[in-house]
């Protein structure tokens, strides 16, 4: 029986559930987590994090890494009873223990290749326990099918790779049930992860997109869990990307790691993209890091291709089978020049545009009939469909056709090899061939050019009798559209599409002088041997820990629901305002100061009505009508609008245009407060703004009395994010001269005169409260964006100053949890006006504060 917060999640995710079996667990692996304090709830239905805020007793460096399948080999024992393990030497997962130190212990969890009954299960589960630190994810049969073969391979990877859904026969259209077994398996893959895990002490990396709502399993459960997420496939442009239906809720799954790694700067900048376009969310890039603000936490964007495992090659190049195949090959292809092409059986590797390249460079080039021949070897496919058998027969036809057309006896121009090649066998070709070539039209990184480069190097201390003093050359021509590419710079890289372009580029490669070749090779070499596996992981694992330093000093805590649950993380001192908290001060306070924003504050921002409600009207006008308070609003927005919107507050202050001008109340005059009133600038702003304007599709300029702002709140977010940036170097370049300052903001980039700021209005109305006597008890400052930390900092300022007293009550309050100057926030405005509504009903319009110092004088 599946958990209730199981079925709520895809009910939330996904609308209806489609019923799927799944045997009951006769018995769990032990648990071995240690958490002090007390685990209250361990039930699926909480999202509550069971780490407590004092560390675990217990430190040893651990990593559980997650991946589809394990690290292993598994086969049936010959006399049908139980089953025979052995590590898979292949494996990525298992080779990057390398990189980590000798004293780090890792902990595998990861399906099988091969079915296992249900009633071997739990054996199988405690012998790679035991053996070989595996903790198996058993996926049952109906799930399995819609998880791997359907949403990973049908949707995510085709869509991954550039390709679209047009028609029912071409990709396939969206099935959500596909989508339900997708998270149906995350699920319980996340299980299998909870049974081991120490969430207080070890580190979990996650790997590829087959796992990509993992993260928001494991964070609901951990809240401060330090964990990484690697994708191994590219990822397509935001234009791709959002044709996914589920396209936000993978994202957000994805931000609840603390580590999002790359293998090129282009899948990284594309995921960035859908960030801003998608969730409104901005990057970072402070020393060399790349971070998004994400909720309190900041998540690390990691860009590193992933090496090859240079001892394992080597090991096999030294082995004395090697040298026999060699020397088979070569005289298999003596007086022949071999271009080699190793590649999956997919429909994105290219296999037949290598062909036609191929064919289209014996025509173009006649000189290479009956001399060049292309080896290429085609790995078993993965993927199965319709697209998958057309790719096939079409490069069978296309073999058959270069072969009759351009063979002759002892010649054949193609060599396809369908089957699976050991490595040992392919470094073999490798050693043979003079150049590689990889046409694929997409794909996430692609190692056979590290392996080509490895081989063709040789081992220098092999006791092979080929003379090491032999100059070592190499080739490659690759495709631009694969993740390794922009590491190969001696490579000749190709549009695979363009048959004739890359029919030169192989020509090129194959009669190019050895001295060149040489060149190229010793550059690839070099970093192929500095940048291998074991630097991968190793890079990723210390950017890890740096990205989860301040988990445990760190306030945290889970909201929302399904997909839309993130972990808030902030500062200990920063806190949710308690209403009663700040009610019981106000009682106690006699000469108070409220300073309010307008916009993001008191007026939601997507509001398309900008004027007060009178709900507003009514609050504000009831606690500026209490003659303890003195009520200050301070926007960016004009005096015009502001005194008409609130005329009906009569004691209330506005600071309009961010200070410049300030009114202290309705029956008086407006004052102005910038240091000049030389507006000359605005001839030489207005114009640089227009210029952007026209350019800028959905931005537009708000002339105010003393400023110019221009919004582009409704361009497109990443081309008016870079004219804004743009801009502002611009409008700084003209205005050097000029008193003014000019700053960006949330879709803004504003120019005003110097000195004019909110927390010189804050300032000032502290200290015109002290020169009266009337040192103020009781502070209240609420604001939304970056113009309202101005007051922030100044209030902090202000007691040193003495223009607040050391027992003043200060309450500085932002909108939204997110990083401030401020130590208290609400959640919106809602909340907001929840609070202020609550200060109202305790306030004494009626109330006069000569006649209470009178009473209190009085026997």
């Amino acid at each position: 029986m599946m958990s209730k917060s199981y079925t709520n999640l895809l009910d939330l995710a996904s609308g209806n559930f489609p019923i799927m079996s799944q045997p009951r667990e006769k018995k769990r692996l032990p648990r071995v987590m240690t958490v002090p304090g007390v685990i209250s709830e361990l039930d699926d239905d909480q999202a509550n994090s069971v780490a407590s805020d004092v560390q675990s007793s217990l430190i040893q460096d651990r990593i559980i890494i997650v991946a589809n399948q394990l690290p292993v080999k598994a086969k049936r024992r010959p006399d049908n009873k139980g089953w025979s393990f052995s590590w898979d030497d292949d494996s990525l997962l298992l080779q990057c223990k390398d990189g980590f130190h000798e004293d780090m212990e890792v902990i595998y969890v990861g399906s099988l290749r091969v079915e296992v009954d249900p009633n071997e299960q739990d054996d199988v589960s405690q012998l790679l326990l035991d053996k070989f630190n595996c903790v198996p994810a058993f996926l049952p049969p109906d799930i399995l099918t819609k998880f791997y073969h359907g949403f990973c391979k049908q949707h995510l990877w085709p869509l991954f790779h550039y390709m679209l859904p047009f028609s029912a026969s071409h990709g396939g259209r969206f099935d959500r049930s596909l989508w339900e077994a997708y998270v149906a398996a995350n699920k319980i893959f996340s299980q299998r992860v909870i049974e081991v895990i120490n969430p207080e002490d070890d580190y979990v990396w996650i790997h590829d997109y087959h796992l990509m709502v993992l993260p928001t399993f494991l964070r609901r459960r951990f809240n401060r869990l330090r964990m990484g997420f690697f994708l191994h496939s590219p990822f397509p442009s935001s234009e791709i990307y959002r044709t996914l239906p589920v396209r936000e809720e993978i994202l957000k799954a994805l931000l609840n790691s603390d580590l999002i790694g790359f293998h090129t700067f282009d899948y990284a900048r594309h995921f960035l993209s859908c960030c801003s376009r998608m969730l409104g969310l901005e990057y970072q890039s402070k020393r060399g890091y790349i971070g998004l603000e994400y909720y309190g936490r900041t998540i690390g964007i990691k860009i590193m291709p992933v090496g090859i495992h240079m001892g394992q090659i080597e090991t096999v190049l030294m082995h004395a089978d090697n040298e026999w195949r060699v020397k088979e090959l070569k005289q298999q292809f003596e007086g022949k020049t071999v271009l080699l092409g190793v590649d999956d059986m997919d429909i994105f590797k290219g296999l037949n545009l290598k062909l036609l390249a191929m064919e289209a460079m014996l025509k173009q080039h006649p000189k290479w009939q009956g001399r060049a021949v292309l080896v290429q070897i085609a790995n078993p496919a993965r993927g199965r469909g319709k697209d998958l058998e057309e790719v096939q027969a079409e490069i069978e036809e296309s073999c058959k056709r270069i072969n009759e057309t351009f063979g002759r006896p002892g010649y054949e121009p193609v060599v396809f090899i369908d089957r699976p090649v050991s490595l040992s066998e392919r470094t073999a070709y490798y050693n043979v061939a003079e150049c590689v070539v990889v046409a694929a039209v997409r794909d996430g990184m692609n190692l056979t050019p590290y392996e080509y480069i490895v081989c063709r190097q040789g081992v220098s201390d092999s006791s092979s009798s080929s003379d090491s003093s032999v100059p070592k050359k190499s080739m490659l021509v690759v495709s631009e559209f694969i993740g390794c590419s922009p590491s190969l710079s001696g490579a000749i890289r190709v549009n695979p599409w363009n048959i004739e372009s890359t029919a030169e580029a192989m020509n090129e490669a194959i009669s190019m002088s050895d001295n060149e070749k040489q060149l190229r090779h010793e550059k690839h070499y070099r970093y192929v041997s500095s940048h291998d596996v074991a630097y991968w992981s190793r890079s990723f694992f210390q950017d890890l820990e740096r990205a989860c330093k301040d988990h445990f000093r760190r306030r945290c805590w889970g909201i929302g629901l399904s997909f839309g649950f993130r972990v808030v993380a902030l500062d200990p001192n920063f806190r949710k305002l308690s209403i009663d908290a700040i009610v019981s001060a106000y009682l106690r306070s006699k000469k108070r100061a409220i300073l309010l924003d307008y916009d993001g504050t008191v007026m939601p921002q997507t509001s398309i009505n900008k004027s007060p409600s009178q709900e507003v009207l009514s609050i504000i006008n009831t606690l500026s009508s209490d003659a303890k308070n003195t009520v200050f609003l301070v926007s960016g927005r004009g005096r015009d609008s502001l005194g008409q919107w609130f005329s009906p507050c009569k004691k209330l202050g506005i600071a309009a245009e961010h200070g410049y001008y300030l009114r202290w109340s309705a029956d008086k005059d407006w004052e102005i407060c910038g240091q000049n009133c030389d507006f000359g600038w605005f001839q030489i702003a207005e114009p640089v703004m227009k210029l952007y304007t026209e350019s800028t599709d959905g931005s537009y300029i708000e002339t105010k009395e003393s400023a110019l702002v221009w919004h582009h709140r409704d361009a497109d977010p990443g081309f008016g994010a870079s004219q804004a940036k743009e801009m502002l170097d611009h409008l700084e370049s003209v205005l050097a001269n000029e008193p003014v300052t000019v700053k960006s903001g949330q879709y803004i980039v504003e120019v005003k005169p110097q000195g004019v700021s909110k927390g010189v209005v804050a300032e000032k109305i502290f200290t015109s409260m002290a020169e009266k006597g009337r040192l103020a008890d009781f502070v209240l400052c609420i604001g939304d964006d970056r113009s309202d930390e101005d007051m922030f900092e100044r209030i902090d300022n202000a007691s040193t100053s003495g223009v607040l007293s050391s027992s003043t009550y200060v309450f500085a309050c932002t909108v939204g949890q997110k990083p401030s100057k401020a130590k208290y926030y609400l959640d919106d405005t809602s909340d907001v006006l929840h609070m202020l509504r609550a200060l109202a009903e305790d306030s004494d319009p009626l109330y006069d504060e000569e006649e209470d110092e009178d009473s209190s004088k009085s026997p």
